[in-house]
């Protein structure tokens, strides 16, 4: 598999940093320029309106009342276009602060300063699941939490999906692949998905469309309301004719008794027709407070990205783009506006089913946009979480697209990594390795020293290929893989609730990978334990180690285990596949040193001992 993968672009972490500071810097100076701008504006509409109406009721006592409606008219105009122009500089400094907020969160993601990165949607990991918790992909330090920049509940879902689900296919992968390339490059366009994704929300909760779906549920059905609306206008038009003929003294007041036959029916519905008017009001706010994000897929030019121009299809393409329903819904809003002023309310409903017209012109939209909007929001979903992806990989130039494999071959490795980091440690204290697993049943067995590296290199090749399985890039300079199913078994903890010791906490967590091994299933498991038995003596550890190590080798999957117990280094003489690695550390100057390198072979020290004394504990 000779695969040579490049970093996702040609610039560093730094040059990242230095564009990010030098745009909040101009994005200040338009906050500096715009502010002023806003405070004038206020002054300006209460000297407006303060002076207009003053002059106006000067000239009502010296020119008289035609010329004082005439200065009302004219400050009335002057006042709304103040505020017009008002609004829009309101909008562009908010837009202008939001997007500040958006770059200052993209440099603490990158500084992995977690006061400055929102808080995390999901604030426990699922402990039951093969390897959630044990990788920190969920919490408040998390990787779901650093890589999660979508405003809608579904968003960030589908973003923890992605990173605790099973693999998709090699072509879905590239296919994810491919939208987060075409993403990362076009920053303009998730900072703006970003900013008018950040207009739906309260706070820093989720938005969620859970209300605006309910809300597009017919209270009455379409075809009764079709119906009524016929006959009425039906009866209505009789109406008419009998009144001409009354008129012209053709007829006798017949007409009476159709009205009100007209108005018995007409009331009968005063419910539907007393909340039209809430309801398409109501409607069109919460659609409107999407049009921004909406509005910005709709006019995008996706020429040169095809991959997204395909996702964002059904924004683009076709009658039943988003902003038709919105023109569609502020006429109907117009339109039942009248029922606030009941004499033209009364005079529109008693000529013709005006009311009733309209709340069947508001069931046929929800009917009609009912269809339409789980499309739109699913597409949007998709989006924010395929822009967290790629969000990560332009914050992180030095990160790699890794490479799949469809099925083992004998010739090439089944993993291979170059510069293999943990992505939720910082750029200064990072150690990179190398690792290579060559054949399907092998196991490593990870010795060394406390606090040499171990446990965090099992969770850097967990997390990677996690973050690889999501579609996303790797921290890593290079990574060849195939799709594994994960199981580790790293955080183990007992219950005092449930009566569960640690030791019965971890037997059943090592029974649960040994049964997800043997499985019959499609894809090879890559399985990471840390400290295996940890929980009992020395000597009964060493036998079961042994034992589950026989196990696990020759398997259809592949992992590694970190252990104390440096006798189990010798089951590489005795059992095919079984490999040894290690970190080490060093005394320099009285203090432990640690280069958290990965090495071939069993480790060559131990420092429990020289841990305790230079604590001052006593050691024989």
């Amino acid at each position: 598999m000779n695969v040579q993968l490049q970093s996702v672009t040609n610039q560093s972490t730094p040059d990242r940093v230095q564009f990010l500071q030098r745009s909040m810097d101009r994005l200040q100076r338009r906050i500096d320029r715009l502010q002023p701008q806003s405070n004038r504006y206020s002054w300006l509409r209460a000297l407006v309106f303060g002076v207009g109406v003053a002059l106006s009721a000067l000239m009502l006592y010296t020119l008289g009342p035609w010329y004082f409606w005439g200065g009302l008219l004219v400050t009335l105009l002057l006042f709304g276009a103040t505020v017009y122009l008002h609004r829009q500089v309101e909008t562009a400094l908010q837009q202008t602060i939001n997007l500040q907020g958006i770059k200052r969160t993209q440099l603490a993601r990158i500084a992995l300063d977690w006061t400055g990165i929102p808080a995390a949607r999901f604030d426990l990991p699922h402990y039951d699941h093969p390897f959630e918790a044990d990788l920190d992909l969920v919490g408040p330090r998390s990787l779901h939490r650093l890589l999660d920049s979508t405003v809608t509940q579904q968003g960030s879902q589908h973003l923890r999906d992605w990173l605790t689900g099973a693999p998709p296919t090699v072509a879905a992968l590239a296919a994810r692949q491919t939208l987060v390339r075409e993403l990362m490059l076009r920053s303009h366009f998730r900072n703006k998905l970003q900013l008018y994704g950040h207009l739906l929300m309260k706070g820093n909760d989720a938005w969620s469309a859970a209300r605006l779906l309910a809300w597009l549920q017919p209270h009455t059905p379409v075809q009764t309301l079709r119906r009524w609306v016929i006959g009425l206008s039906v009866l209505a038009v009789i109406n008419a004719l009998l009144f001409l003929l009354y008129y012209w003294n053709l007829l006798g007041p017949w007409w009476q008794i159709t009205l009100g036959v007209y108005a018995l029916f007409y009331f009968w519905h005063s419910r539907t027709l007393s909340h039209t008017f809430e309801e398409a009001k109501t409607l069109e706010d919460d659609i409107g407070r999407l049009r921004g994000v909406f509005g910005h897929l709709e006019r995008y030019g996706y020429q040169d990205a095809p991959a997204l121009g395909a996702l964002c299809a059904p924004f683009v393409t076709g009658a039943q783009r988003p902003s038709r329903y919105l023109r569609r819904i502020s006429r109907i809003v117009a339109a039942t506006g009248v029922q606030g002023n009941p004499v033209l309310a009364l005079l529109l409903n008693t000529l013709l089913p005006w009311g009733l017209f309209f709340a069947w012109q508001l069931a046929e939209w929800k009917r009609a946009v009912a269809a339409d909007l789980p499309q739109w929001l699913a597409v949007w979903y998709e989006l924010e979480a395929v822009s967290a992806l790629a969000g990560y990989a332009w914050l992180n130039p030095q990160a790699t697209f890794p490479h799949f494999a469809d099925a083992a071959s004998p010739l090439e490795p089944v993993f291979t990594g170059q510069g293999i980091g943990h992505p939720l440690l910082p750029a200064e204290h990072k150690v990179r390795n190398d690792y290579t697993i060559n054949h399907l049943g092998e196991v490593t067995i990870l010795t060394g020293s406390n606090m040499s590296g171990k446990s965090t290199f099992l969770k850097a090749l967990g997390v990677n290929l996690a973050l690889a399985y999501a579609g996303s890039v790797v921290d890593a300079q290079a990574l060849t893989t195939l799709r594994f199913r994960l199981f580790t078994c790293i955080k183990v903890s007992d219950s005092v609730t449930d009566g569960i010791s640690y030791f019965y906490a971890e037997v059943q967590r090592l029974k649960a990978l040994l049964d997800a091994l043997e499985a019959d299933a499609a894809l090879p498991l890559f399985f990471a334990v840390d400290e295996i038995f940890r929980g009992t003596n020395n000597r009964e550890r060493l036998i079961g180690s042994r034992a589950y190590i026989r196990a696990l080798a020759g398997q259809n999957g592949v992992g590694l285990i970190s252990t104390h117990d440096l006798e189990l280094i010798k089951l590489e003489e005795e059992v095919a596949g079984v490999t040894n690695y290690h970190f080490r550390d060093d005394i320099v100057a009285g203090l432990m040193d640690f280069d958290y390198r990965l090495r071939r072979g069993p480790s060559p020290t131990t420092n429990a001992l020289r841990i305790m004394a230079l604590e001052g504990l006593p050691v024989e």
